[in-house]
């Protein structure tokens, strides 16, 4: 699994923000992805064009994705920490339960050996595997674009922060929100029980101008088997060829 949750201060701001433009690449938001509409309150920053402006302002220039009146929870820039440890790629194949994945587009994953996979559907996932057995059993990757300014994940906020909104926003069970740094590129990993007997595990990451998002679902009741499979898939992902 991921190295342990680094803490930061737990002072907050409610902020309250009018209706604004949207944020994403005005020719191809994805709408229904479940992630980024739960992401519409705290996604504030990605418009961020002028690094003379504070985060505070970012957000209050920024606080809707889907467009609608929005109240976030954002930490003051200077509780911001910096990850500069280097976490390593997980390149572990669990003894063929995993195989490599290197997709035309430019990322690499480590995938279920002997799952189904579907290509692209529209609006829900770029790439989806899937259990034969119970299809409850399944991993997803989507992309969506993003301002050119835009270079990392953490421009959201602490990882401790999104992860709490996202469980809010879906009426979820928050069990872990991590972060790491592999290859230059900092992922927020959150593990969440969801109220429908789901179990999911989220990352998200930015990298060439998208934000990546990678999602591995089952059962609550079949997680605990899951779980280092799940894990080690979130490890091995990354949307770049090294």
């Amino acid at each position: 699994s991921f190295p342990a949750l680094r803490r930061r201060p737990a002072q907050q701001t409610v902020i309250a923000f009018p209706p604004i433009a949207p944020i994403l690449h005005p020719t191809m938001v994805r709408p229904s992805l479940c992630f980024l509409a739960a992401l519409a309150p705290t996604a504030a920053a990605f418009s961020v064009n002028d690094a003379s402006i504070s985060r505070r302002e970012a957000f209050a220039q920024t606080a809707s994705l889907l467009g609608g009146a929005a109240a976030i929870v954002a930490s003051p820039a200077a509780s911001l920490a910096v990850v500069t440890d280097e976490t390593p790629k997980i390149t572990t194949r669990m003894g063929g339960l995993l195989e490599k994945y290197q997709d035309s587009r430019g990322w690499t994953i480590l995938a279920p050996s002997g799952w189904n996979k579907f290509d692209g559907e529209v609006g829900a996932y770029d790439i989806k595997w899937q259990d034969l057995v119970d299809p409850t059993d399944n991993i997803k990757l989507s992309s969506t674009p993003v301002k050119s300014t835009t270079t990392s994940i953490d421009i959201l906020g602490p990882v401790e922060d999104l992860g709490a909104s996202l469980a809010s926003k879906r009426s979820a069970k928050l069990i872990a929100a991590i972060e790491r740094q592999t290859d230059g590129i900092l992922f927020y990993a959150f593990d969440f029980a969801l109220e429908d007997g789901t179990h999911q595990l989220l990352q998200l990451c930015v990298n060439k101008g998208k934000i990546w998002s990678l999602d591995a679902n089952t059962k609550e009741k079949n997680y605990s088997k899951r779980k280092d499979l799940y894990y080690n898939v979130l490890g091995s992902f990354m949307p770049k060829l090294s």
